[in-house]
């Protein structure tokens, strides 16, 4: 008993608190601000996304050393470094725009945490919902085009930049206004935030995918942005006045109220598990652009 005393005596005496100095408490506060908003940033970018393929890769990689499976270690060593190069090229965009708004923004007023009036990032009322879908639908049966963009978690400053400030709330008026004909701000797409119209006329990324013949640019964009983030975007074609949705890389034409409500909704309400977000699918498949193109079910 004494012999055992003396070994865990012996194996306690090698612990000591080691001293705390002022420099330490500032250095672990430092590291915890620049992790929380590495991470704020990465869950609004794609780098979301890849964040969590890179996962995946890395339990492939941790199993695989487990099982001391060569050939994949090998692989796996020999590509490290260029898979990193191809990260920085991948997110570029995002990486220079994070450095731009670390210089813009207060620093000071970024350490408040607790902001009791700010809403949700990415929600917005039943009322916007309503006025999205009436501005909809009051210019498709006129055939005026437009492009709307409602977005969802991923920020969309990128694309906000290159149009024209609004700041405004959204009604249908206000929306229908803008996409009116030989109009200042009638070309290009519309970006809202919650529940204001953030910008106008921005220029969106094309999609580069097969699409139908009588699709023109401004399906392209809807879809092209929808390929680069998690937003909803609504199409209103000028030669027919046919309302087409996109989100996912994916496009339904000829959608109804109803349908464009429920998708709002969806977006809408970030309460609610991912699982019965998805439950029952706006669209099956992947990349369809085909019209009516809808499950048995719905």
């Amino acid at each position: 008993m004494q012999r055992w005393f003396s070994i865990l005596q012996n194996f306690f005496s090698t612990f000591h608190m080691p001293v705390l100095r002022i420099s330490d408490v500032v250095e672990v506060c430092i590291i915890a601000f620049l992790i929380y908003h590495i991470l704020a940033w990465v869950k609004n970018t794609r780098a979301w996304s890849l964040l969590m393929g890179v996962l995946v890769i890395a339990a492939f990689v941790i199993l695989a050393a487990l099982f001391n499976m060569t050939t994949i270690l090998w692989i796996v060593r020999n590509v490290m470094g260029t898979a990193v190069i191809a990260m920085v090229v991948i997110l570029q965009p995002e990486l220079r725009n994070a450095i731009e708004e670390l210089g813009q923004r207060n620093i000071l007023s970024s350490l408040v945490l607790y902001e009791p009036d700010r809403k949700p990032e990415g929600r917005f009322s039943d009322q916007t919902v309503s006025e999205i879908i009436t501005a909809c639908l009051q210019m498709a049966k006129v055939k005026t085009g437009a492009l709307i963009v409602v977005q969802n978690k991923i920020v969309l400053n990128e694309y906000k930049r290159l149009g024209i400030d609004v700041d405004g709330i959204v009604t249908s008026q206000l929306l229908i206004n803008i996409f009116e004909k030989n109009t200042p701000l009638h070309d290009g797409a519309v970006i809202i935030v919650g529940d204001r119209v953030a910008s106008a006329t921005c220029y969106l990324p094309l999609s580069e995918n097969k699409m139908d013949k009588e699709l023109g640019t401004r399906h392209r964009a809807g879809v092209g942005i929808s390929e680069v983030s998690d937003s909803l975007t609504f199409i209103v074609s000028e030669e027919t006045g046919e309302i087409s949705m996109a989100m996912r890389g994916n496009l339904r034409r000829g959608v109804t109220e109803a349908e464009m409500r429920e998708a709002l909704i969806r977006l809408q309400d970030k309460e609610e598990s991912e699982e019965k977000r998805s439950f029952i699918p706006l669209w099956k498949g992947t990349g369809s652009h085909e019209k009516d193109k809808r499950d048995d079910s719905e």
